[in-house]
């Protein structure tokens, strides 16, 4: 590794640091929500666990609307713009974001308080949403420069060391039997304190002070600029958590807390095709421009992608009884069956997040957007049917839909835009 340090390209040698702290951030960030997982199932148990899960569900369906103006709009701006306007850049897409972020933390307030909820989720719900205010406007902005500089490190370490000290207080809260609703609170803390350390750094970088001016033109460009990956990417994330939500409907929060600890478990299995994706991404699909090359990469990707994803599904499908019992406790029994099932959705999902890199390589806005409501369309039927009749393994076949709806779209798009 040190010698592809020592390569001679300055370029190279960031690229690659900078993967080896995305990696071990990846893995402290599943290592600590595997742990945290495990603590608050054993100390709440399965019903108050199951409202825990469905607050987070809720909150993550929340989010992305505060993913006004992403990563793929301001980063080339952040790069293409002189480092003198560097400051505008930045407060622009701060306003911008801690506008919306701050106007859906309100009104996710005003929908707890009017009792559309359970009390219990609703009390979660108001600590988890406080995130909202710091993880877009001041996490998200201070990233994106750094994005622009290939150096993320500062990000990575404060995302770890925080993670860890969240693992710590959550044990040391369960050890002095705290309220359920307190939990909320520590993600609050958590995502300040990643913004007060990464705005800490750029005033550092920049001789002590923030320097950052409003520009209205900016803000407007902003504003208007990538609203359809914005869209397609709300469209995805209530596809990845439209199960829950449909589920708790059907079912009651203990049998809820079962089916989330089984699906805590797989998304973090799954969350490792999205690291090999994004690992791979830049060397064998972004950089390459001959089409043939890339047809070879890609087929190449997708038998690797499926092997790896079949080979982990069947071991821990094997190990299934063993692992939820370790993690999750004897309560949590129920949930072994249901995993067994869920970990041969990283199937479809690995090769559709490959698939998915010929998208963003190409910056086909309108193809993503039209995969993920169409995924998101029939899921939603999926689950309206098979829910009432087999619950948990229902919602299972609700997110196969979708993932297979997915990759399809990407197939017949790689097919479209790789044709010889």
């Amino acid at each position: 590794m040190k010698g592809l340090m020592r390569s001679g390209n300055p370029d190279v040698a960031r690229a690659l640091a900078n993967l080896v702290w995305l990696g071990l951030e990846r893995l402290t960030q599943i290592a600590v929500a595997i742990v945290v997982a495990g603590l608050l199932a054993r100390y709440l148990g399965p019903d108050v666990f199951g409202k825990w899960q469905y607050a987070n569900t809720l909150l993550l369906v929340i989010a992305p609307i505060t993913w006004v103006c992403g990563a793929e709009i301001l980063v080339p701006t952040i790069v293409h713009r002189p480092p003198a306007q560097t400051g505008a850049v930045l407060n622009s897409a701060f306003v911008l974001r801690l506008g919306v972020s701050a106007i859906a933390l309100a009104l996710t307030w005003t929908w707890i308080a009017l009792g559309f909820i359970d009390p219990t989720v609703g009390t979660m719900l108001a600590g988890l949403a406080v995130t909202l205010l710091f993880r877009e406007p001041f996490i998200g902005v201070i990233n994106a420069w750094l994005q622009s500089m290939t150096y993320s490190k500062p990000q990575l370490l404060a995302s770890m060391t925080a993670a860890i000290a969240k693992a710590a207080l959550v044990y040391a809260l369960v050890r002095m039997t705290a309220g359920a609703s307190s939990f909320g609170w520590l993600w609050a803390l958590e995502s300040a304190c990643i913004g007060a350390a990464l705005l800490l750094y750029y005033m550092r970088r920049h001789g002590g002070a923030l320097g950052w001016r409003f520009d209205r033109a900016l803000f407007a460009h902003f504003a208007s600029a990538g609203t359809v990956f914005w869209i397609g990417l709300i469209g995805m994330y209530l596809f990845l958590k439209l199960d829950r939500l449909m589920l708790a409907h059907r079912v009651s929060f203990a049998e809820l807390g079962l089916y989330s600890a089984a699906q805590q478990l797989n998304e973090n299995w799954i969350a490792l095709a999205l690291m090999l994706s994004q690992t791979i991404a830049p060397a064998f699909v972004y950089r390459v421009q001959d089409t043939a090359r890339l047809r070879r990469n890609l087929l190449r990707l997708f038998a690797l992608t499926a092997a790896l994803m079949i080979a982990g599904a069947a071991v821990l499908d094997a190990l299934a009884g063993f692992i939820i019992a370790r993690v999750f406790g004897p309560n949590y029994a129920g949930a072994a069956d249901v995993f067994r099932w869920a970990v041969w959705l990283s199937v479809p999902a690995g090769i559709e997040a490959i698939g998915n890199l010929v998208v963003l390589k190409y910056q086909a806005k309108y193809v993503l957007l039209a995969k993920w409501l169409l995924a998101l369309a029939v899921a939603c039927i999926v689950d309206l049917i098979a829910i009432p009749r087999y619950e948990g393994y229902g919602a299972l076949l609700g997110l196969a839909a979708g993932y297979v709806v997915s990759a399809s779209v990407n197939f017949y798009y790689i097919r479209f835009r790789l044709r010889a």
